[in-house]
C-alpha cells in the first residue's frame, strides 16, 4: 500500500486564520495531498503572538474538503474535559463525513510554559494517567452506548452519547511520544496508530516501528513520520510508514511558503 502524504501546520501569525487554513485545505486537496492536519496549542514562544483554535480550524476545513483526512496532531487533550472531546469529536467526523483522526500526547511546559501559565497539570506522571482515562471515556462514549465511568480523574454516570461518529468504531486515534519512552509505544499500540516524534533517521524510525509491531496484536495501523518539505520519503516508508508529515518551522512560518510546498505536490501520489 502506498503511504499517504500530508500537510502539518502551525496555526501560528499568518496562518491564525481559519478560513485561509480552509483555502490552503481545498488546494491542498485538488493537487493530490491526502490529509491536512494542525498543531493544538494555546500558545507559542516568541516571537509568535497569534494563536488559532485547531477546532474551529478544523470544521472550516471538514466544510471545504471532500477527501482530504484532518484532524490535531497532537492534542494534549489532558487540558480537554474527555465528555466535552467526545461531543466535538463526533460532531467535527460527521462535519466531514468520517474523515477526522485524533492525534493526542502528553504535550509539553517547556515549549511555550502553556501548562504552568494557565493552571493545567504539569507533571507528565499524572497527564499520562489522565490521557489513558480519557480515552477510556472517549471509545466508550463513541460506542453510543450509555457511558458509566468513576476513574480517577473523571466521572460519567449514565450518559449516551448521541449521535455517534461516522466512523467505526470510533475515530482513529494516533498516539505521540518520544520512541525512547516505553510508555508512549504501549499506549500506541492499544491505538490505531503511532506518530514517533523528534527523530533524527530512518533508522530511528525503523526502531520505534519494530518495538511497537513487537507490542501490537494485529489489525490496521498507521505509522507516521515527520519529515521537511522537499525531503525524499523513500528511506522512511521502506521502514514502514504509512503516512508521511510536511513540517513547517514556526520561526521561518509564511503563507506563501507553505503554498509553494502546496503546489508541489505529495512526494508519493
Amino acid at each position: 500500500m502506498n503511504p499517504r502524504c500530508a500537510l502539518w501546520l502551525p496555526l501560528f501569525d499568518a496562518l491564525a486564520d481559519p478560513l485561509l487554513v480552509a483555502r490552503l485545505a481545498a488546494e491542498a486537496e485538488k493537487v493530490g495531498w491526502h490529509g491536512l492536519f494542525v498543531w493544538d496549542h494555546v500558545r507559542w514562544r516568541e516571537p509568535v503572538t497569534h494563536v488559532a483554535d485547531p477546532w474551529i480550524t478544523l470544521a472550516a476545513v471538514a466544510s471545504a474538503t471532500s477527501a482530504l483526512r484532518f484532524g490535531p496532531m497532537v492534542s494534549a487533550i489532558t487540558r480537554r474535559r474527555p465528555v466535552k472531546l467526545a461531543r466535538e469529536t463526533a460532531s467535527l467526523d460527521l462535519l466531514g463525513g468520517g474523515r477526522l483522526v485524533l492525534g493526542v500526547g502528553l504535550g509539553s511546559d517547556r515549549f511555550a510554559g502553556e501548562f504552568s501559565r494557565t493552571g493545567e497539570e504539569c507533571d507528565d506522571r499524572v497527564r499520562g494517567r489522565m490521557l489513558d482515562e480519557s480515552l477510556e471515556v472517549l471509545r466508550a462514549a463513541w460506542s453510543g452506548e450509555v457511558v458509566h465511568h468513576r476513574g480517577e480523574h473523571y466521572a460519567v454516570d449514565g450518559v449516551r452519547f448521541l449521535p455517534r461518529p461516522v466512523q467505526r468504531p470510533g475515530v482513529p486515534v494516533w498516539a505521540a511520544g518520544f520512541p525512547g519512552n516505553s510508555r508512549p509505544m504501549r499506549r500506541a499500540a492499544r491505538l490505531d496508530g503511532f506518530f514517533p516524534v523528534n527523530l533524527t533517521s530512518a533508522g530511528e524510525f525503523a526502531d520505534a516501528v519494530g518495538k511497537v509491531e513487537a507490542l501490537r496484536s494485529g489489525g490496521p495501523f498507521d505509522y507516521v513520520c515527520e519529515v521537511e518539505p522537499g525531503a525524499d520519503v523513500t528511506p522512511f516508508v521502506d521502514a514502514g510508514a504509512t503516512w508521511c508529515l510536511t513540517a513547517f518551522d514556526p520561526a521561518s512560518l509564511s503563507v506563501d511558503h507553505v503554498r509553494g510546498v502546496l503546489r508541489d505536490g505529495p512526494a508519493v501520489r
